[in-house]
Parts: structure tokens; sequence; C-alpha cells
């Protein structure tokens, strides 16, 4: 596009489109969008003719239709942030102009594009003044404008970059003083509007007059100005003498400072000194007050009663400071200080010497402890009681924070006096128990005389002799018939329940329990006295004293303040797994002689576990809700295990023997020895298992017995051939029902349900099948009526079958006259008398339940002669009443 159409094209845009807004152009270019079809339109830079001058970029297209052109998008200066140029070495017509978006435009022309990107920067140097980016332009573009303009065409140049953008520079408005003096000459001529040449010639003439008239007056004051230049030569001397002044005063004032600043480093040196000095006092106080161990703690670390309380105490403090002296947090170089490393050297000594002093003490009162004999059992054994510890532990936990300084500041030392009290301990526990237990041995046997003929004791003390094996061959010797059997109640083959000694029982029962409340408090109170007396339960947790390594330093230097980290990977449970440790040493003996003495009580009377795991259960119960994880609860717990196996051991034994009972073939059965047993277990169980905490076990015991009880009952009936065998399930099931009904076990109520079940069924068997006996031809004559009407034959017509007419039936009716009856029934009586066991008394039962029987039969025989044979007039030869008095008559006759 040439400069003349780009001229026009901006004349007539400024008149249609600005000039109507109040806008002037100053830049312009024909563009179309980069990448889309070619669609000419002109971006236009313009500016406001009013204050303040708004600067704007403004789209402008023309019309389809019409020669003119009409605004299509306008965008402030202000929001353009970046102009990209695309390429500042070769001419590339692209450009983009980043608003709220970016705009990619393609030029007509390399030199129209820089021309408006020139005017775009003129515009924001002068009106914006904002930091606007200008990517990939010649930096000669936007600063030597002279040379840019030279490149365009003079049209363009003229309307685009210069021109109007030159005038509006120029420009400057009038001021209102201004425009008053040139109203004023307007006025003065008459012709200032009309001939504008001459206004502006007599204008020109006036200035030439008023300048020539300047030139006289400036050659007239020549002399004036000589004048005022010598003034001013003159006054320039007096300015070189007041600079030469000043000049010497400044030396001055420069050695003055710099004496002051001699001063000043004097006065920084001196307050450097001061302030180190008391840095210095501080650190000397610190050392003194945390470093210093007085004469009386040094006195009392060497040389201290170990054995008096105010000695001890003493000891405790001394202890107490030099621990804090030796852990003292030193700061950094302290350790450089002669006398810092004399006194963490006397530290050491006097800590070595104090450990070595209470190590030695303590060993000796444990020796003293252990080989202590006093507190055997074997000078009192008419007791049943263990010696009590609380005076040793009351004078040794006066030593405990020593044990604790100890434990803080010699390891090994520690961990020797453990192993030391854990083995004299050991001993003295271990003659203490095994007294007690031998003593508990023999009254749970019987008296000490007899416990020596029957067990082979010797010695003045009573001492049993062989091992725990021993004890399950002994067999106790009763001193009468009843007990020359066995003493155990579950031996069901030789003897019954009733001949064992409740009296044995219940003395076995308290001594157990006494054995138990023996150990319990002893091992509590043992425990409590090694978790304070080695402060094995503190917060602050250590390796095990019996199991740690040497953490020591070798060369009695001081340790470290902070324990080895390895110190601190035990949480408290490792501490009261130790404590445990150190009591399962001491108290090894508890479990074996536990187990021992159960084995005496099971040998003794088996149904001794029963009391036996009503007893540990409780214990092991008490401790668990202590401590879950103390050697206590722990030991009991390893002991109930084996009452538990004893008490299976019992259950699994009574019902082999139910298996292998073996019942007289020429005697009737009456009710099983096994089931009276088990009576007689359940009720002295429920007894001994009121209010236990392990009723579970028993439970489940009741629930193998039962079964094997049903089993083998059922078992004996089918293998009996004296006693019918509804009358053995009827008595035993009744029998058994009554026991379970009388209890109350609820663990066992569907056994009883099934044993009312069993007796019912059976009582009713026997009552049916001994009921055919007496009128045996009459109930064959009805079952063959009965069979005819199955076939089909009507009721009433019975009667003409040959076999079945009425005189037939008169036949059999006479053959049961009423005195027959009654002799069958008595001896039916008798028969069933025989059958029956006195035990149960279920004769009156069994006869009650045949009269029923009876009678249901009779009514149900005159049914049929009254539907087979109507009006036949045919009826028996007793009445119901009569069957009533026969039935009450034999009862009471025998």
């Amino acid at each position: 596009m040439t400069g003349s159409t780009m001229t026009a094209i901006k004349h007539a845009l400024q008149r249609d489109i600005f000039t109507p807004n109040d806008e002037r152009l100053l830049g312009i270019v024909n563009v179309c969008k980069a990448g889309k079809k070619k669609k000419n339109c002109f971006l236009c830079a313009t500016v406001t003719t009013e204050r303040p001058v708004q600067v704007k970029v403004v789209k402008v297209k023309k019309s389809d239709k019409g020669d003119f052109y009409k605004r299509q998008q306008t965008w402030e200066l202000r929001d353009l942030t970046v102009v990209d140029a695309k390429d500042a070495s070769k001419e590339n017509p692209e450009f983009d102009l980043h608003f709220e978006k970016v705009y990619k435009w393609l030029a007509s022309s390399t030199a129209e594009k820089n021309s408006f990107i020139s005017c775009i920067w003129k515009l924001n140097q002068r009106y914006l003044r904002k930091k606007l980016e200008f990517v990939n332009v010649s930096s000669q573009l936007l600063e030597e404008l002279p040379k840019a303009e030279e490149s365009v065409p003079s049209g363009e140049s003229q309307s685009v970059a210069g021109g109007d953008e030159d005038a509006l520079e120029e420009y400057q408005e009038l001021s209102a003083r201004e425009e008053q003096d040139i109203e004023g000459m307007m006025e003065m001529c008459e012709y200032a509007v009309s001939n504008a040449e001459a206004f502006a010639e007599k204008l020109f003439k006036e200035l030439q007059v008023l300048d020539g008239a300047n030139i006289q007056s400036i050659m007239a004051s020549e002399k004036q100005v000589n004048i005022l230049m010598k003034l001013l030569d003159d006054a320039l001397a007096e300015v070189d003498t007041i600079e030469g002044k000043l000049s010497s005063y400044e030396e001055m004032l420069q050695s003055v400072k710099d004496q002051m600043d001699q001063i000043s480093q004097s006065n920084r040196l001196i307050q450097i000194s001061s302030t180190n000095n008391g840095k210095l006092l501080d650190e000397i106080q610190f050392l003194v007050n945390y470093m210093d161990l007085s004469k009386g703690h040094i006195r009392a670390l060497q040389e201290g009663d170990l054995t008096s309380p105010r000695g001890i105490e003493a000891c405790i403090s001394a202890s107490e400071a030099l621990l804090q002296c030796m852990n003292v947090a030193l700061r950094p170089g302290h350790d450089q200080l002669s006398a810092v490393t004399q006194q963490q050297k006397l530290f050491s000594e006097l800590r070595d010497t104090f450990a070595r002093r209470l190590t030695n003490h303590l060993n000796n009162v444990f020796v003293h402890q252990g080989h202590d004999q006093s507190s055997t059992l074997s000078q009192n054994s008419a007791e049943l009681t263990l010696p009590k510890h609380s005076p040793l532990h009351r004078d040794l936990l006066r030593y405990a924070k020593l044990m604790e300084w100890l434990k803080n500041t010699q390891r090994e030392k520690y961990e020797g006096l453990s192993r030391t009290y854990v083995d004299y301990m050991n001993r003295l526990y271990e003659r203490e128990i095994k007294d007690f237990f031998e003593i508990a041995k023999i009254k749970m046997a019987g008296t000490s005389k007899e416990a020596k003929g029957k067990f082979g004791l010797h010695g003045s003390s009573g001492k049993l002799t062989g091992s725990t094996s021993s004890l399950n061959k002994l067999t106790v010797q009763g001193s009468n018939s009843r007990r020359s059997q066995s003493s155990s109640l579950l031996d069901m083959g030789n003897m019954s329940a009733s001949d064992l000694d409740v009296a044995d029982r219940t003395k076995f029962d308290k001594i157990f329990e006494q054995v138990l409340g023996e150990l319990e408090p002893l091992c509590l109170a043992e425990q409590d006295f090694i978790s304070k007396f080695f402060k094995l339960q503190q917060h602050q947790t250590v390796l095990p004293p019996l199991a740690q390594p040497e953490t020591e330093d070798t060369d009695g230097s001081i340790p470290s303040r902070m324990p080895p980290q390895a110190d601190h990977r035990h949480s408290l449970s490792s501490e009261k797994d130790m404590v445990r440790l150190m009591m399962n040493k001491i108290f090894q003996s508890i479990e074996p002689e536990l187990n021992s003495l159960i084995a005496l009580g099971d040998k003794i009377d088996s149904f001794h576990s029963l009391y036996m795991l009503v007893k540990m259960s409780h214990h092991v119960w008490t401790a668990e809700n202590v401590d879950p994880a103390s050697f206590l609860s722990t030991t009991l717990g390893n002991v109930l295990v084996t009452v538990k196996r004893n008490f299976d051991k019992c259950i699994s034994g009574q019902i082999k023997q139910m298996e292998e009972v073996k019942i007289s073939k020429k005697s009737k059965v009456g009710i099983l020895p096994f089931v009276t047993r088990f009576e007689e277990f359940a009720e002295l169980a429920e007894t001994i298992f009121r209010n236990a905490e392990r009723r579970g076990d028993l439970d489940k015991a009741y629930v193998k017995l039962i079964r094997a009880v049903f089993m083998n009952v059922e078992k004996v009936a089918s293998e009996s051939q004296k006693t019918p065998r509804d009358v053995v399930m009827m008595e035993n099931f009744h029998h058994i029902f009554s026991t379970l009904s009388r209890l109350k076990i609820s663990c066992l109520d569907a056994e009883r349900r099934e044993a009312k079940h069993k007796y019912t069924d059976h009582l009713q068997s026997y009552v049916i099948n001994s009921l055919g006996q007496p009128l045996e031809k009459l109930n064959h004559f009805f079952e063959g009526v009965e069979s005819r009407v199955a076939l089909g034959v009507r009721e009433e017509e019975v009667s003409y079958h040959l076999a079945f007419n009425k005189q037939e039936l008169r036949k059999v009716i006479k053959e049961y006259p009423g005195k027959e009856v009654k002799k069958g029934l008595d001896n039916l009586y008798k028969k069933v008398d025989k059958h029956l066991c006195e035990e149960e008394s279920l004769l009156q039962v069994v006869w009650h339940s045949m009269q029923d029987e009876f009678i249901r039969q009779y009514k149900h025989f005159e049914g049929l002669i009254g539907r087979c044979y109507p009006g036949s007039g045919i009826t028996m030869e007793f009445t119901i009443q009569d069957i009533l008095e026969y039935f009450s008559s034999i009862a009471q006759s025998h």
C-alpha cells in the first residue's frame, strides 16, 4: 500500500471515526490475523483531546457493503503487557500484542509494523511510563527514531511517525495572560481579522523595532557590565580565600577526628576486656558451684557408716551430690582446664571407692541372710506357715537410693549385687519352701507319726524321702475297712462316694488353701521388694542386670552423662520381665513343689482335683487381676494346667470305668452303680464349684459324663438278661431325671429333658408289654376284629364272620371272669415287683400306669363290642369299678 493511499485512509479515519469521539489518530498499520484467511483491517494508535489523555489501540474494519469504516474493537494501552516483534534482526511482518490474551497479527509490510511499534513505544513513554515489555524489537527502533523515520516512505513518515506527533510535542497551550494580550492587540488593529497578512506584517515590523531597541540598550549598558564583571572577579578571589581557610579548618578537624577515633578504639577495647572478665568470672563461679564437693560429703563417701540410719542418710546425700557433680553439663572448653580434669579424676576415685564399700557391705548382708538357719521351719514343724522376710526387706530398703546410684554409676557392680542377692535368696527360700511343703504333705497324709510309717520319713525335721515320682506310687492305707480298698471317689468299680471320709477332704481343702495363702503374700512381698530395691520399674529403662553387657570404661574415667542409646530401647515391660526372671531364679522350687503336692493329693483321693481346680483357678484369677505378667500369675497358671490335666484324667477314668462295668446275670439290675456315682459326683461338685471362676471346666465335664452315662445305661439295658430292657432304662433314666431336676444344673437342661423323655417312653412300653399277659385271648380276639375292619369289613358286619361271631365273643369273655382277672393282675403285680428295684420306688407309679392302661383297653374293648355287635347285649363280666377295686386291693395286700 503506497504512502499516498495510507495518508488518504488516515484522513478518512480521522474524519469519520475519531474526530466525532474527540480522538486524534497518531499511528496506523494495515494488518490481518496471522494464520487465517486474509481479511484486512487497521490497527490505530489514538489519544483523546481532553485531559486526562487516554491512549487506546483501536481495530478498524472496512464495511463489506460500502466504502465507510467502522470501529470493531478497542483496547486500553495500559492493558498492553508485551509487544513481540518476532525477529529483531530479520524483516518479518508478524508481531504479537499481549492484552488479556495474545493477538497475533501480520502487517502489510515490515516498515509499517516498525513504525506502529515505534509509535506505541513513544506514546507509552510520554503518557503512561508503565513497564511495557518489548520482545524481539531492535533497540535502534526504540532509541534512534530519526533513522527509523528515514526508512519509512515520506508519506508514511509524515503521517505515522512524524507530523502530528512532533506538532503535538511542540504545541504549547496559551496562558490566560497571553490570550488577553493577543485580544488587546487585535482590538487595536481594525483589520486584524479582515486582513490577517497586513496584521502579521504590522506585528513583524513592530518586532523588528523592539529588537533594535534591545540591541541599543545592551550596547549602552557595556560600562555597567564591565563593572559587574570586575565585581564578579573580586568575588571569585574572595571565594578562593575562604576556600583556603576552610581547607585549613578541615585539616584541623581531621586531626581531631583521628584522635577521637583512637579514644573510641581504646574505649571499645576496655569494654571488651570488662565483658571477658565478667564471662570468666561466670565460668569460674559455675565450676566452683557445680564441681565442688564438700569435705563432709567426701568423708561420708570414703569412710561413712553403712550400718546406722544416720550414716546411711549421709552416704545417700553424698552420693547424690557426687552424681550431680559428675553429670554436670560442661560447657565447650571446660574439659581442657587442668582444674576440671583434676576434679573429674577425684570424682572417679570417690565413685570407685564408695561403690566398692557399698558392694562389699551389701554382699555381706546377702551372704549372711542366705546362710541364716533361724528362719527354717524344722524348728517349728507344727505350724504350716512360711517365715516373714519383712524385717530384712525393711532394713535393705534403706539402701534403695544407694542401689539406684550404683545402677547409674557402676553398672557392673550393680549387676554383681543382683546376682549375689538372687543366688543367696534362692538358697534361703529353697530351704524354707522345701520344709514348708514337707509339713504340708505330712499334714495332708495324716499325723506325723502315721506319715513316717507310710512314706518312710526320717530325720528330726521330718523331711520326706524320695522324689515326686515316688509319691505317685504311694498307697494310702486306711484305719478301717471302709478305706481298705481305695480312697478315691472315682474308683467306681470297688466303692461308693459314701465310703469316703468327708472330713479328710475338708482337711485337704483347708491345707491346700493354706499353702496357696502362704505362698501368695510371700511372692508378692518379694516381688515388690525387688522392684523397689533394684529400681526395676522406673521410667528410665536399663538393660537387665543379669543379662547386660559391661559398659563401664576400663580406664576409670567418668561415663557419659546420659546412658548409652542401647539402654533406651528397653521399655517398662522389659523391666517387668527382668523382675520376673529374678523371681523365677529365687523361687525356682515353688512350681515343682506345688506339682509334687498336687500329685500327692491326687494319689490320696483323685476327687481332690476338684478342690484344687477351684482353689488354683481363684488364685490365678486374683493374681492376673493384679498383674497378668507377674511371676505369681505365671507360676500359678502353669500349676493350674497340671491341675486341669489331673481333673480331665479323673473324668476320663470315670468314663472308662463306666464302659468297663459288668452286671450280674442272676440278679436284677436296678440302679446302675455309675448312675449313683454320677449323682454323688454332681452333688459334691456343685458344692465345691459354687461361685467358682472356672465353672466352664465343670460344665464340659458334666456333658462328657452324662453322655457316657446315657450311652452305658443303654448298653447295660441291652445286655441285661434278668431284668427287662425297659425296666433298666425306665429306672435309671428316672433316677437321672430326678437328680438333674433336684440339682438344677443349667448346662444339662437338654439332657434332663432327654432323660425324662426316655423314662416316659420306656415306662409306657413296659406297661403295654406287661398288660398283654392277663387278658391274652381277649387281646388276640379283638386284634382279629380290628384287622378285619382294617381290611375293609364294616364294623356291624364283623359278627357275621365265623371266627368273630357273637358265640365266639361270649366264649372268650367267659374265660375271663372277675376272679380270673384279679388273679392274673395279682400275678402281674408279683412279676413287676420282681423286675423293679426297691431303691427307685417306682412300683406304685408303674402299677398306677398299668391301671390306667388296663382301663383304657377295657374302654376300647367295650367300644368295639358296641360298634361291631350292636344290640347283642354282650358285656364284660367285670366293670371299671371292679378294675379299680382289683388294683387297689392288690396294691394294699402287698
